[in-house]
């Protein structure tokens, strides 16, 4: 071989190993709502059973996946969650929300501008009946009231605990710090989920909380027919899903990023960014195992 040839297939094999780097660097986000309608989620509220849509308190509208109360005559503390289709243990989650309008007739006054993204939850099937919220990790989102400070993606525990600097945490809720974000205007907030250790939170691009070791535990979830769960064990994975509390809040850019995968440079589909190995998962083109 030449000397021009082997600079030129050095060249070649450098630029394919590069283009391979880049391609396994490449985050697949997958989006989780296609703007058209509610497939791939399941509605559960309080006093109805899952899959019952009451009041069409989950709808679409202009593409948006919203949360209304036009058909309430009271709120009655139909407390609601809107499941998505399969659970993940690792990932990242992330997505813009807004609040508009006023508040449903009898909402409570804590849950004015109030909403959530839940993560490590149990199943709407799972959930009794009249229970108000799912056992879960509640990434609490709140908007001003045009004058006060009032932080968003903060920490609230329905039936879990977790910990904080080495220790047990075991209040229900507790700020972030976020900055305030008054009237309407749209909020990106972003989840980092990492199993049974490390979840972060981030507003505006900016890491406002971070806790470890979700695990079952504490009370504030009532009409519970089942326990869910032992108090103390570890919160490896589980549901996600949006809240319904009472304040009408529309929802966009709703995407994840799974971080469970195929960790071998080999295959096909490796991904340089996952963080936990899912063996069964990687694809490899033939004999090349």
């Amino acid at each position: 071989m030449s000397a021009i040839r082997i600079i030129l297939f050095v060249c070649f094999t450098a630029l394919f190993q590069f283009v391979q780097a880049q391609d396994a660097a490449t985050e697949a986000w997958e989006s989780m709502f296609n703007g058209k309608d509610l497939s791939k989620w399941k509605p559960k509220i309080r006093n109805h059973p899952a899959g019952e849509n009451y009041g069409n308190t989950f709808r679409v509208e202009e593409g948006k996946l919203v949360v209304r109360y036009d058909a309430y005559e009271k709120f009655d503390e139909r407390f609601g969650h809107l499941f998505y289709y399969k659970p993940f243990n690792y990932y990242r989650i992330r997505l813009e929300y807004r609040f508009v309008g006023d508040q449903a007739v009898n909402g409570p006054g804590w849950a004015t501008r109030n909403s959530g993204i839940m993560v490590h939850g149990q199943t709407p099937e799972s959930m009794g009946r009249d229970q108000d919220f799912p056992v879960s990790i509640e990434v609490q989102l709140l908007g001003g009231d045009g004058k006060n400070k009032r932080t968003t993606c903060n920490l609230c525990t329905p039936g879990t605990n977790v910990e904080m600097n080495g220790k047990l945490f075991t209040p229900h809720c507790i700020n972030s710090k976020s900055e305030t974000y008054h009237g309407d205007q749209w909020v990106r907030a972003e989840v980092l989920v990492l199993g049974d250790s490390v979840i972060k939170h981030y507003a505006n691009s900016m890491e406002v909380l971070s806790y470890e070791k979700p695990q079952i535990g504490g009370g504030n979830v009532s009409g519970q027919e089942a326990k869910w769960g032992l108090s103390g064990q570890m919160l490896t994975g589980g549901t996600i899903s949006l809240q319904s509390e009472s304040h009408p809040v529309e929802f966009r850019n709703i995407e994840i990023l799974d971080l469970e995968g195929c960790m071998d440079p080999k295959a096909t589909n490796f991904k340089s960014y996952y963080v936990k190995s899912k063996p069964e998962d990687c694809r490899y083109k033939k004999g090349k195992k």
